[in-house]
């Protein structure tokens, strides 16, 4: 046993310190960014924000709505083979990963979509909870050495040293979050994670010095926090909660006290597993939980807050484009961010 004494940071722990700008408007600022990766060679150009493979907000509906933002999205792994076959081939052009897990089952249904759908299938998201074991790290050269032109984001993890190992077995980006998301609850059940901007900061660290890029999963519950994910380092941001309860997500919808509620849960969740397994294996523990969000309708509303809000930070700081936040940003720890006399 030991003890690491360093002081590991959330996005509640600090702000962003505003520095001079010559900015005029938020108009002026390029959210934009260009990515060669690593492993692939595949070229990309969006806005790094992409939707999380969760079945209530990973759906092709999202896929299709944030497409037309230049935002990705990373569909969830219990589509049918031929709903996938159909929609890669109708969404040639559009940044969308297929995700899997990392059974014999995963792979050859992957194969199958792929041989299907051919080279529409450009992105991969290979998800697990634990990033650390050594079936994921095979599965992943595996896959690697069958597709070497496919963009491979792998995770999760949050250390640098195994951000490090999967670049060089083949991921072009790392998932980067352990725990952080708003239903997740692997902290409480395992007591394992790790503060998410500290894990960012570390993670993207070490991606860099080998030239592969990271992905922040988790955590952010206001644009303020996609700004300190940017500021801190990561490559992407990937999102779950913060596009829950829009129209194009696949959450039931249910009337609760007069009002239209819609259901949000993690992919650990009881609720998941009772769903896509009949049964939470006698071995483990649930490790997500269930909630209802307020409906809040179609996700363009959302986006315009999240975009806009990363745009102000840039302008707070002087990067006139989005790659140069993270070069401008300074944190300063604080032990509030918000007056909340009136609420959060």
């Amino acid at each position: 046993m030991r003890i690491e004494e360093e002081l590991k940071l959330d996005f509640k722990d600090v702000l962003i310190r505003p520095k001079r700008s010559t900015l005029t408007s938020r108009s002026e600022v390029d959210i934009s960014r260009d990515f060669v990766f690593r492993h692939s060679g595949g070229k990309y150009r969006g806005i790094p924000i992409i939707a999380a493979n969760m079945d209530t907000v990973g759906t092709f509906e999202m896929a299709q709505a944030l497409a037309k933002h230049q935002l990705a999205a990373a569909l969830h792994k219990h589509y049918e083979e031929r709903d996938l076959t159909a929609f890669f081939r109708a969404a040639a052009t559009a940044t969308v990963f297929y995700s899997m897990g990392i059974t014999k089952a995963d792979y050859d249904k992957f194969r199958r979509v792929k041989e299907e759908a051919g080279d529409a299938v450009a992105y991969v998201c290979i998800d697990v909870a634990n990033g650390y074991t050594k079936s994921f790290v095979d599965f992943l050269r595996k896959l690697r050495d069958a597709y070497p032109h496919i963009t491979i984001m792998a995770g999760n993890v949050v250390t640098g040293e195994m951000t490090e190992e999967l670049i060089l077995d083949g991921a072009d980006i790392v998932k980067v979050g352990i725990g952080p998301g708003s239903v997740c609850t692997t902290r409480k059940m395992a007591g394992v994670g790790y503060p998410q901007l500290s894990a960012i900061i570390e993670c993207a660290d070490a991606a860099h010095g080998l030239g592969g890029l990271i992905c922040a999963d988790g955590g952010c519950a206001s644009p303020g926090d996609l700004a300190k994910a940017f500021g801190g380092g990561a490559d992407f941001v990937m999102l779950g909660g913060m596009l829950a309860g829009h129209d194009e997500c696949a959450g039931e919808v249910v009337e609760r006290d007069g009002k239209r509620k819609v259901r949000f849960y993690g992919m650990s969740s009881r609720t998941a597993m009772e769903k896509y397994d009949g049964v939470v294996a006698d071995y483990r523990a649930a490790e997500g939980k269930e909630v209802l969000l307020d409906y809040r309708g179609p996700v363009d509303g959302a986006l315009r807050d999240i975009l806009g809000g990363v745009r102000s930070a840039c302008t707070y700081v002087g990067a006139r484009k989005l790659k140069e936040l993270s070069k401008r940003t300074t944190f300063i720890r604080v032990a509030r961010q918000l007056n909340e006399v009136f609420g959060a």
